[in-house]
């Protein structure tokens, strides 16, 4: 018996190694125990009370301790040895030993054990000879461990980024193909388009699966060497990622840059599960290795040659065909983002949702986080983001643009300069316009003796009408009606500090448009009624009401909220400014990418280049600009701005009508209203080509025919519209609101050709009513005028070229052929020859 036990220690256990005498003197001492399973042998961290061997049965042992490394368990097989380490050494246990099965132990107490230590050395010598042993394999394991663990870590992910956020059904499936590839081992191809966070979904992959444990490294294809060596390794050279990584997994992300040679091993790996490291020259053909590796493939399109090969195909959705989660998206990052700069989350109005969603998101996720990250920092802390704070790239707007601020430096150095707009505004304009007010007042009341009303009929409309086609809204950088208001608003602020209301933006966009018109509307009657043109005290009325409501508005609202949403001449130069050559709009990829601070937009300190500015005057970011109405051309975006990002463009006249602009019903009522206002300054040619005589001097008829003439355009060009839906049954025709701005150019040129015979006969006679306003009447002086059939002439052909232009607008607007469009082309020139019949 004791032979047969000799024997069992040197076949079956780590004991086998000491020499026969000492395994007797063991035998002798060895007490056999049957113990049941589940039962504790010894707890961590105590004394051991025995050697054991296990003879028979199943013992699995496992850490307790919440400090220990190590966290799992291991099962133990018949010739085990436990507690060798700790008898030798005077340790406590380092495990917790439990039976997983009814068990047979040789124990060898503690006393006696130690007892043997003592009468035999070689037990020491032998086992402190294989502790160095050990203690060698596992520091070469450390070394490698640290060598891998060197060569992954610029490849490491080391968590998942996000969830799949969202409810729509693209983020249901989604979640469930990345659930499915979780639970098994297989290859994985995941595509999509840019920006939608495909290496994200890998990593949802590898650490929602049961090799979360191990490594996640990702590589980028398009970095990789044309032999592949980074990725496979050289031949009796350095390992390559794949022997690095293990049982790890690898993401090779955009793996449609793969080289040519690299996609062919890349292949043969996912075939086989094998693959051949890059050969060194002068070297023999390397041998096959064996990877165990997971793979999993991102790409921006489709890899058919791969796609026979993976476990699990994923097409990711773009951001534009789940415009459901845009919400949530936004809800998300804000979250994100606030919870990362320690801010309070903001809440996002319906309509910039609604404006978001409008949006199709070249740059998918991407793309969407920084444009909520910029919406956040531009709000400047507001508890609401509105529409306004979020932008985005528009592709068609940089199309056919000259940037005259690089074409001519010293445009952009005057515009940045004091001059503009300041010094104009504050050392003439100021003045100047109380002069005028006064000489009104106080003047001669006749057009031919009051050198008030020759600059405001005979200068000022022909002059600021044709400027419209080439430097587009420029009139409100230096009007007098804000530069009043700002003045106020700064001397009440000094004398009353206070915190001036934020602009009620919804309703001043529903309303706003409106009440302009409305305004509009009045003057048009006030000036008709009661003779405004040649009543002067009437007209310096005028100039003061609209002053009176700039400066009104400046006293409750911060910035210009009268000059964006209210003024009536403000309304006008807006709608005709989208006829204009020039544009102000900023490089978005710099804005994007650069700016933090949106100083032209909020304000600030003087940074770089750019100045300290108090930001727009009416809350436009050049960089979300699509509409030269949203931008008075003051230049506080071009002098605040520190990345040169600001641009002033030549383009073509009107572009933005039809690629960006956005229609708006009350825009449209303001277009017809002026159009109406043609025909309102022509009724007494009107009425000598009537079969009937309409008696003007009775205040109740003139008023009825002053309105009908301000409504006529408008229900001729609907009942046009009409013929146009009629005859075009079968094919949908655009909306009513989007053809109207084809009439735009004919507004323009017909309202000119009126103010051009005030401009050709009354403005060269400034000097002798000059003169008589200041009661010098008898003196000669300089007279300049047109001849008659010179004004004619350019009348008639104002009238044409607007014509042609409006034809030609209106077909870029619909983009549909002519004969779908030929009634509104026909009632464009029946338009005109009625014009030419009254004006010219």
């Amino acid at each position: 018996m004791p032979d047969d036990r000799v024997q069992w220690l040197q076949q079956h256990t780590p004991l086998g190694v000491l020499s026969e005498p000492v395994l007797r003197a063991i035998v002798e001492q060895i007490q056999i125990e049957q113990i049941p399973a589940n039962r504790r042998l010894v707890l961590e961290d105590m004394l051991p009370p025995a050697l054991y061997l296990l003879r028979s049965g199943r013992l699995e042992v496992y850490h307790t301790s919440s400090d220990s490394l190590a966290k799992g368990a291991s099962s133990l097989l018949p010739g085990s040895v436990l507690h060798l380490k700790e008898l030798l050494l005077d340790q406590p246990a380092e495990q917790t030993a439990i039976t997983l099965s009814d068990c047979e132990l040789w124990s060898l107490p503690r006393q006696a054990f130690l007892k043997l230590v003592e009468q035999f050395p070689e037990i020491n010598r032998t086992f402190s000879r294989q502790l160095a042993a050990e203690l060698d394999q596992v520091a070469a394991q450390l070394a490698f461990e640290q060598e891998r663990q060197m060569a992954l870590r610029p490849y490491l992910v080391p968590k998942v980024k996000q969830g799949v956020v969202g409810t729509s059904r693209y983020a249901v499936r989604l979640r469930q193909a990345i659930k499915k590839a979780s639970q098994d081992r297989q290859p994985v191809l995941i595509f999509g388009e840019p920006g939608l966070g495909k290496d994200n979904i890998a990593a949802l992959i590898h650490f929602g699966s049961s090799d979360r444990q191990q490594p996640l490294i990702k590589i980028n294809c398009d970095t990789l060497q044309p032999n592949g060596a980074e990725l496979f390794g050289r031949s009796g050279g350095k390992p390559g990622l794949l022997e690095w990584v293990g049982r790890g997994t690898l993401m090779l992300n955009n793996a449609q840059d793969l080289p040519i040679e690299v996609r062919k091993k890349l292949l043969h790996l996912l075939d086989t599960g094998e693959y051949v490291p890059a050969k060194r020259e002068g070297a023999a053909e390397p041998q096959p290795r064996r990877s165990e590796a997971r793979i999993i493939m991102t790409a921006e399109r489709t890899m058919p040659e791969s796609q026979k090969r993976v476990g699990h195909l994923i097409k990711v959705p773009p951001l534009r065909v789940t415009k459901a989660d845009i919400a949530a998206q936004v809800k998300y990052y804000i979250s994100l983002y606030c919870r990362s700069k320690g801010l309070p989350q903001p809440h996002v109005a319906p309509e910039a949702i609604r404006r978001l969603q409008s949006y199709d998101f070249p740059g998918n996720l991407s793309e969407l986080e920084s444009m909520v990250e910029r919406a956040i920092v531009q709000s400047n802390g507001a508890s609401v983001l509105t529409e306004e704070v979020f932008w985005s790239t528009s592709p068609k707007a940089k199309r056919y643009r000259l940037n005259l601020l690089n074409a001519y430096p010293k445009l952009r150095q005057f515009l940045r300069s004091p001059w503009w707009p300041d010094r104009i505004n504050y050392g003439f304009t100021l003045t100047a316009f109380a002069a005028i007010v006064t000489i009104l007042f106080v003047g001669p009341q006749t057009r031919d003796a009051n050198v008030g009303l020759n600059l405001f009929w005979a200068w000022w409309w022909p002059v600021v009408l044709i400027a419209f086609p080439f430097v587009g809204r420029v009139w409100c950088a230096v009007c007098p009606f804000m530069i009043y208001g700002e003045l106020v608003q700064t001397l009440s602020l000094k004398v009353f500090p206070r915190q001036l209301q934020s602009w009620p933006r919804q309703r001043a966009e529903k309303w706003g448009g409106w009440f302009l018109f409305t305004l509009f509307a009045l003057i048009f009657l006030w000036e008709e009624l009661w003779d405004l043109p040649n009543t002067a005290y009437l007209s310096s009325w005028l100039l003061l009401l609209i002053t009176a409501g700039a400066i009104v508005c400046s006293l409750i609202f911060e910035r210009r909220f009268w000059c964006r949403y209210l003024c009536p001449i403000g309304g006008m130069n807006g709608l005709y400014a989208k006829l204009s050559m020039i544009e102000l709009r900023a490089q978005q990829g710099i804005c994007a990418a650069t700016c933090t601070t949106y100083q032209c937009y909020k304000g600030g300190p003087q940074k770089g280049e750019g100045m300290a500015t108090g930001g727009c005057p009416i809350y436009s970011h050049p960089a979300q600009l699509q509409d030269n109405r949203d931008c008075v051309l003051c230049m506080t975006c071009l002098k605040a701005c520190p990345h040169r990002s600001v641009e002033l463009n030549l383009r073509p006249p009107g572009i933005e009508l039809w690629t960006t602009h956005n229609p708006t019903h009350h825009e449209v009522a303001l277009l017809f209203l002026l159009f109406g206002g043609v025909f309102l300054h022509r009724l007494p040619e009107i009425g000598d080509r009537l079969p009937w005589t309409i008696d003007l001097d009775n205040f109740v008829t003139h008023a009825a025919v002053s309105i009908a003439a301000l409504a006529i355009p408008g229900v001729i060009a609907l009942g046009i519209y009409g013929v146009i839906r009629l005859i075009n049954r079968a094919l949908k025709p655009r909306s009513f609101i989007e053809l109207a701005y084809g009439y735009l150019p004919l507004v323009l040129g017909s309202t000119l050709a009126h103010y051009l015979r005030l401009g050709l006969t009354e403005a060269g006679r400034i000097l002798p009513v000059t003169l008589a306003t200041f009661g010098f009447s008898g003196i000669s002086a300089p007279v300049i005028v047109a001849d008659p059939a010179v004004i004619s002439f350019l009348q008639g052909t104002t009238l044409i070229v607007a014509t042609l232009l409006s034809v030609v607008l209106t077909q870029n607007i619909a983009r549909q052929s002519i004969f779908h469009l030929l009634p509104q082309h026909l009632g464009t020139i029946g338009f005109t020859i009625l014009l030419w019949q009254i004006i010219v």
